[in-house]
């Protein structure tokens, strides 16, 4: 007994139906079948290109330099210099518009000795902010007459100036800086600092008059750096005299200056902080190294170590007094400088710093034409 089906005996039988399935037509049901399924298919064909091609413009704008396609088609762009007396706000009030600090602070006059370029962009405008060292009467040194002329020398080609004033005190330096602006086409807008420290708020108007007698100026914008009271009016009169032009710089960039003079910066303002009014401004910082390592196995112990910085910097002072107080008592306060200095640069760069400081007695830098250039000034 066979289980196996009995096949048709008759070739001829079997090539009769095998001619009658080949001219079998589909029904019309079957075939809009087959038309949905080739239409669907079709259709996420289409629908998939499309995605990987919104991905691909997507990818593409993201890591644009500059990303266009935000901007204002009346884009803005230009110079603004922020110029008044020493100590008035002036590097506060920009990293404070900048929401980053760029430019060293501290209470003493003088702090900011360069030209520091600070860049707000945003989807209207580009503000290519000038920090200045104070301009000043007492040209004692060859240091303070460096300083004053790359405070001038700020005014040349920029767009604007702001004009900072302290609220409550009115001095011969800010004359001499006015009679400078006087002698300029510059549009010049008034920024009142330090606005909320006035007991009676009701004295801003007045004030506001007796500034207007003084100067043409294009606008008066009372603020609190500090406190960032009203820097978004001041943004929005910055812009409404601004140029209309492309961008400067890439719009992801917040300054022109290099890490390594940021980084003698910051060591600058921590001593400055810590040692009070112990040390005068007979003191520079220089950076001897500045070197990157990426991430890599020790050959020695075999263990990863992540990327790091290497920094290397010398501070240079008049006398010996002077080095045994930015030392400190057993050597605590340089601790501390570098520390401090050392938590900054890792937020501003954002990447391990390893600091090593040094100490050394440069007699005369501040008044010597050629140790002046060699430090940068």
């Amino acid at each position: 007994m066979s289980n196996r089906t009995d096949l048709p005996s008759n070739n001829e039988d079997n090539t009769d139906a095998m001619t009658q399935k080949t001219d079998v037509k589909p029904t019309p049901e079957i075939a809009e079948s087959k038309s949905a399924e080739l239409n669907s298919e079709h259709s996420e064909n289409n629908d998939a290109e499309n995605n990987d091609a919104e991905n691909d413009m997507a990818i593409e704008e993201f890591f644009s330099p500059n990303n266009n396609a935000r901007m204002a088609e009346d884009f803005k762009a230009g110079y603004v210099a922020i110029v008044g007396r020493p100590n008035v706000g002036k590097s506060t009030l920009m990293n404070h518009l900048l929401g980053q600090k760029l430019s060293i602070t501290s209470r003493k006059p003088q702090t900011t000795r360069h030209r520091i370029h600070g860049i707000l962009s945003n989807h209207e405008m580009q503000a290519v902010f000038v920090d200045t060292p104070g301009i000043h009467r007492n040209e004692v040194r060859a240091i303070n007459e460096r300083m004053n002329k790359a405070a001038v020398s700020a005014l040349v080609d920029v767009d604007l100036v702001l004009f900072v004033v302290d609220s409550d005190q009115w001095r011969d330096d800010d004359l001499l800086v006015l009679q400078k602006l006087g002698d300029t086409n510059l549009t010049v807008v008034l920024v009142i600092n330090k606005a909320d420290t006035l007991k009676d708020k009701g004295s801003v108007l007045p004030l506001i008059e007796t500034f207007s007698d003084s100067f043409d100026f294009a606008d008066i914008v009372p603020v609190s750096a500090l406190k960032n009271q009203n820097l978004d009016r001041l943004q929005e009169v910055i812009a409404s005299h601004l140029p209309i032009a492309a961008p400067i710089y890439d719009t992801e960039q917040i300054t022109d200056r290099s890490e390594r003079f940021l980084a003698s910066e910051i060591i600058r303002e921590k001593i400055m902080r810590s040692a009070g009014d112990e040390v005068p401004y007979d003191l520079t910082v220089q950076i001897d190294g500045f070197k990157d390592e990426p991430a890599h196995t020790d050959p020695k112990t075999g263990r990863p170590r992540k990327a790091c910085t290497f920094i290397d910097a010398t501070i240079y002072v008049e006398r010996s007094g002077q080095k045994a107080i930015v030392i400190g008592d057993k050597g605590q306060r340089i601790k501390q400088v570098g520390m401090d200095a050392r938590k900054d640069m890792e937020q501003l760069f954002d990447k391990k710093i390893m600091l090593t400081l040094w100490v050394k007695v440069k007699r005369g830098w501040s008044d010597d034409e050629r140790a002046l250039t060699s430090l940068g000034y």
